[in-house]
């Protein structure tokens, strides 16, 4: 019961500039992304209030994309019915989906898929081709349906992602909280993000 949270939360959408224009002007929505290698699951994924890292994706896409003209989609949102990753309950969800899941590949006689990294990258740390992570979460939301329990309407994790800040540090230039929507309306309304002005 402690694991919905109440508030509302900002997030943005690093996407082409028609993209997100199609759903600000409400002829198309966010559809949800079902990659193998998404971390967080099946889902509308989001940088919480952290709209730089949601451009930097944009304009740094990853191959392959269609991203033409660099943009970021604004979005107002609550969780809802959390898997909550910076929440001890949750990551030890996590621990009991990939223990369900080794065992069943075991009984199977199959591999279970691995994170890695891109082919040429330089940083072996990151690996972020989440294959391993998507399946686990995903075997969560199958295992919650199975057992007739309240599904998750949304992932929240952070990612300690990029190179140390200085010599010996422990934050990561690239660190974020990603949130995955995957109940639709959680999201209260869309907007184009506008440009701090001065002030006073």
């Amino acid at each position: 019961m402690y694991s919905s949270d109440p508030g509302l939360i900002v997030g943005f959408h690093g996407c082409d500039q028609g993209v997100r224009d199609n759903i600000i002007s409400g002829q198309s929505t966010l559809r949800p992304s079902k990659n193998k290698w998404d971390w967080l699951g099946e889902g509308m994924y989001f940088w919480q209030n952290n709209y730089e890292r949601a451009l930097h994706y944009a304009q740094n896409p990853p191959a392959k994309s269609a991203i033409e003209t660099p943009a970021v989609l604004g979005a107002i949102f609550n969780l809802g019915h959390c898997l909550d990753l910076t929440d001890k309950q949750g990551i030890d969800l996590v621990k009991l989906s990939h223990e369900s899941l080794s065992k069943s590949a075991g009984q199977e006689k199959k591999e279970l898929p691995r994170n890695a990294n891109p082919k040429g990258s330089k940083d072996s740390k990151d690996k972020i081709i989440r294959r391993l992570d998507c399946a686990v979460i995903n075997n969560i939301h199958s295992l919650m349906e199975k057992g007739n329990e309240a599904p998750f309407e949304s992932v929240r994790a952070v990612f300690f992602e990029g190179a140390e800040l200085y010599e010996g540090a422990g934050f990561l230039d690239k660190t974020h909280v990603q949130i995955c929507i995957r109940n639709p309306n959680l999201i209260k309304a869309f907007f184009v993000p506008r440009k701090t002005v001065k002030w006073p």
